[in-house]
């Protein structure tokens, strides 16, 4: 059984993407041990409390210093002896000891097909936005690991979406979810279960 941790900062539509797949029997040795957001507010941490999933909620605002904070999470991530950390719209940098010691077992979702609109800057509304100033045709999300860098570790999954004439950062921010990222996320979680599975 892979134990999984999602990390989120908003309102978790790719958890629930997650949980659905397990709900629909797609994930059967996947099982999410934590959810934790930098975010009290969260509605990812109210959808995890729904599924009798632990809900932990670890601001960098709560420190003095953000090596307190960086620690905190850290700790927080151990307790949970977790198999997978799984960074589903976690709007907050990965500290460099956690992804050290994690190496390999982070994985990230990016609305956009990397290596184009991602890295600093690139999170939410702003990808699609940069997307549609560029002009491009097509767009899409991307799986992947975490490595030290910004949206540059190997990657695992993409999956594309059209773009179309009269699209909105937001028209084309729900279809990228809604045809990308609720697919691939899901898919990629399951691989490594089953890669992990067979040992």
């Amino acid at each position: 059984m892979l134990r999984v941790g999602v990390m989120v900062s908003g309102g978790g539509t790719n958890l629930q993407a997650i949980l659905d797949a397990m709900e629909k029997g797609k994930l059967s040795n996947v099982e999410i041990a934590v959810v934790i957001s930098n975010n009290p507010g969260a509605y990812a941490l109210e959808r995890a409390r729904n599924h009798g999933i632990p809900a932990v909620s670890l601001s960098p605002k709560d420190f003095s210093v953000r090596e307190a904070f960086e620690e905190a999470l850290l700790e927080q991530v151990d307790s949970y002896h977790l198999d997978l950390i799984v960074l589903a719209g976690f709007l907050v940098k990965i500290p460099e000891k956690m992804v050290e010691k994690y190496e390999g077992r982070i994985i990230n979702i990016h609305p956009s097909l990397i290596p184009s609109f991602c890295g600093v800057g690139y999170y939410g509304l702003k990808v699609h936005e940069a997307a549609l100033t560029r002009g491009v045709k097509v767009t899409g999300a991307t799986v992947h690991y975490v490595d030290s860098g910004m949206d540059t570790g190997p990657i695992l999954l993409q999956k594309a979406v059209e773009v179309k004439e009269g699209d909105t950062p937001e028209t084309l921010q729900k279809r990228v979810m809604e045809e990308a990222e609720w697919v691939i996320l899901p898919e990629a979680i399951g691989w490594i279960a089953d890669r992990e599975a067979k040992g």
